[in-house]
């Protein structure tokens, strides 16, 4: 998997990020020769020792390493090489990574978990954050919940940045943007909508009617797959006393999706900007190409009006267009020094 990042780097020419995810049903684990998935908190101390296995895999290393120097017939200078020798509970490794330091250093990481152990793992490791909160003050709370976490890991709130997710539906007024909402919610199979809700409530949703709640009886005591998303659909079920099929035609996995004219997506954006919820967006639309068209024809201008979006870019990488430093090699950086 380092290898793959590493090379996916290099060819990107350094726009590559890495989606860290502790899986979240059990197809995955039967696809892998298991059962069931492992508990929650066994997933997310596998997924530490992991990233921390690849990133001394990316360090193995240094950036000026590879002299290749035909006059001496040097390829490498051996001093900067640095093999891994590291076994732990979860995965054993001895050797260097064969291929050079990539051109971000470390690709980005990107976590979403919404738990305290996922909150705490994102605070440790993470460079990016999907949210998924639909209002500022739950948004809020997360971004100052998460970014807290971090002096506990010597990490400065700034090396993370949280992108909330908003999923949208762009139109010439608020009335048509919901109107096109509810006619594609409407195109939703009822088995598939079973399968989406059932999957994330982890029940069995298949012979329940489809114009009656959820029996709470049946509902789980507790999540082991996603637990914000379960939480999510408990919180309707309790709340809004939805049918089930009223419920999969509303849920959305943690996001509401923003339907609106132009003034009505910026203002929103700007709102969860200005609030201090979100560093930046992960748009999400549901017909393509089409939704992102609209965005960038009309929202991203009202944008750069405001001040609030950028009108050039100011490096090449993905690490430089979020903002994000690049990390220093371990053995010649900060932290080389420390353990020095």
């Amino acid at each position: 998997m380092a290898r793959q990042f590493a090379s996916l780097d290099h060819i990107s020419g350094g726009r590559a990020a890495w989606n860290v995810v502790t899986s979240a049903n059990d197809f995955a684990a039967r696809n892998f020769g298991h059962a069931k998935l492992a508990p929650h908190a066994e997933r997310y101390a596998r997924a530490r020792e992991y990233v921390d296995v690849a990133k001394q895999l990316w360090d193995s290393w240094e950036d000026d390493a590879f002299v290749r120097d035909r006059a001496s017939g040097l390829f490498f200078d051996p001093a900067k090489q640095h093999p891994v020798h590291d076994e732990g509970a979860h995965f054993k490794v001895d050797g260097a990574l064969n291929i050079a330091r990539a051109p971000q250093g470390h690709p980005v990481i990107i976590q979403a978990g919404a738990s305290d152990t996922g909150k705490d793992f994102a605070a440790e490791t993470a460079e990016v954050v999907f949210a998924s909160n639909a209002s500022i003050p739950r948004a809020k709370a997360f971004y100052d919940d998460l970014k807290g976490r971090m002096p506990a890991y010597g990490r400065h709130p700034d090396s993370l940045k949280v992108l909330t997710g908003l999923p949208l539906v762009v139109a010439e007024t608020d009335a048509e943007a919901r109107d096109i909402y509810q006619s594609l919610q409407e195109l939703i199979d009822p088995v598939v909508g079973r399968m989406r809700l059932g999957m994330d409530l982890e029940l069995d949703l298949s012979d329940l009617p489809l114009d009656e709640p959820i029996p709470e009886y049946l509902i789980p005591r507790a999540a082991n797959l996603h637990k914000a998303y379960f939480d999510r659909i408990v919180e309707m079920i309790r709340t809004e006393k939805l049918t089930l099929r009223q419920l999969y035609m509303r849920y959305e996995r943690g996001n509401t999706t923003l339907c609106g004219s132009v003034k009505t997506v910026a203002d929103q954006m700007q709102a969860l900007l200005e609030a201090g919820a979100a560093d930046g967006f992960m748009l999400n639309f549901p017909v393509l190409p089409a939704g992102l068209e609209v965005f960038v024809a009309k929202v991203v201008p009202e944008l750069q009006r405001r001040g609030i979006f950028r009108t050039d870019y100011t490096g090449a990488t993905l690490r430089d267009h979020l903002g994000l430093a690049r990390p220093s090699s371990r053995h010649v950086g900060p932290e080389a020094h420390a353990a020095g």
